[in-house]
């Protein structure tokens, strides 16, 4: 099969001819329709994430058919529709059994942990506890996006952020995760400022229900513009991005008692990032993380997006070849994008 290889991080990866992947016995092959382009993917590709051997196929956001089924696996078959979280549980450890497949304790991850869905094909592991089925009416190219940012946004404000009608809600970065966030906040009755340096970006946060907008890039400090935009503070606030500024720029956005998200990856080289923890004692603020969804909170989503209320598709604002995502993957250090790329390869 054809694939996108990188050998050593940071350096040019290229497209190139790999074994095709075999099923585990609990496991599945899918034939790659589509699969989206991730600041996830760019992290890897750095070396930031540590469960990468080298050479390594990056890609965790994949919809496509079953093409191959393991001896183990009960309900799915070859021809199926199909997505899957970024996280891959194993069902049985005791996070599984308590539904939190998002923490398995024995995860794998496509495209961190094994070869993943830069590919025509990829492996994915315990496919009866993490397999989605995707109705035919949802394109591939909008059912790739949903695996990573859009579920991990979706469980972001809605799960862990608990945001209901009439609050506040800051989004402190309008990549694709971001302006899902805007988006799901926005359906759910909240009153939204996106944050970022792009006016792209911000433009697609307007029209994707953001009630106000912040241009990072032109406003010296983005906390105190949030808190006098909302009247003393955002409610709930996600730093979708990742970074030591956006978080603590999300941090001190919140009015008392507020709830601050942590979406976007904080890679740094000592391992830990400065929080603003003075404020949040002072203000009783919560403090959460968010890693992405279980396939079995999909349906709640997915109801949801056929029903309209969500519009992932229109998240998607490019579709390339795999031949154009090396350049792609490395263009995303020192631009980000707005909206959601989706790597269409096969046709």
């Amino acid at each position: 099969m054809r694939a996108v290889v990188f050998e050593r991080y940071g350096e040019p990866a290229d497209v190139r001819e790999v074994p095709d992947p075999v099923p585990a016995p609990h496991g599945v092959v899918v034939r790659v329709e589509a699969t989206g382009l991730c600041r996830s993917d760019w992290h890897g590709w750095q070396g930031h994430e540590p469960d990468i051997t080298l050479p390594h196929v990056p890609g965790h956001e994949l919809a496509g058919t079953v093409e191959a089924v393991g001896a183990l696996v009960t309900g799915w078959r070859p021809g199926d529709r199909v997505t899957v979280p970024f996280v891959c549980a194993c069902g049985s450890c005791a996070s599984c059994v308590a539904g939190d497949q998002q923490v398995c304790e024995r995860q794998t991850q496509p495209g961190f942990t094994h070869w993943g869905s830069f590919a025509q094909y990829v492996a994915l592991d315990h496919a009866d506890v993490n397999l989605v089925a995707v109705a035919e009416e949802l394109s591939f190219g909008t059912a790739a996006s949903l695996g990573c940012r859009f579920a991990t946004a979706f469980r972001a404000v809605v799960t862990q952020g608990r945001v209901t009608a009439g609050e506040w809600v800051a989004v402190h970065g309008c990549g694709g995760v971001g302006l899902s966030a805007v988006m799901i906040a926005a359906a759910c009755g909240a009153r939204v400022v996106a944050v970022d340096v792009s006016p792209r970006a911000l433009d697609l946060a307007r029209k994707f229900g953001a009630a106000e907008c912040v241009d990072a890039s032109m406003t010296e400090g983005t906390a105190e513009a949030v808190r006098e935009l909302t009247g003393g503070g955002a409610h709930l606030s996600l730093d979708a991005l990742g970074s030591p500024a956006t978080c603590a720029a999300s941090v001190n956005g919140l009015r008392r008692r507020g709830r601050h998200v942590q979406v976007g990856l904080l890679p740094s080289a000592s391992g830990s990032t400065p929080v603003p923890m003075a404020r949040a004692i002072a203000l009783e603020l919560e403090l959460l993380g968010s890693h992405g969804m279980p396939a079995h909170a999909y349906p709640r989503m997915l109801e949801l997006v056929r029903a309209g209320v969500l519009r992932p598709d229109l998240l998607v604002t490019s579709t390339i070849s795999l031949g154009a995502v090396p350049g792609a993957l490395a263009a995303m250090g020192s631009a980000p994008g707005a909206g959601v790329t989706v790597i269409a390869p096969w046709g």
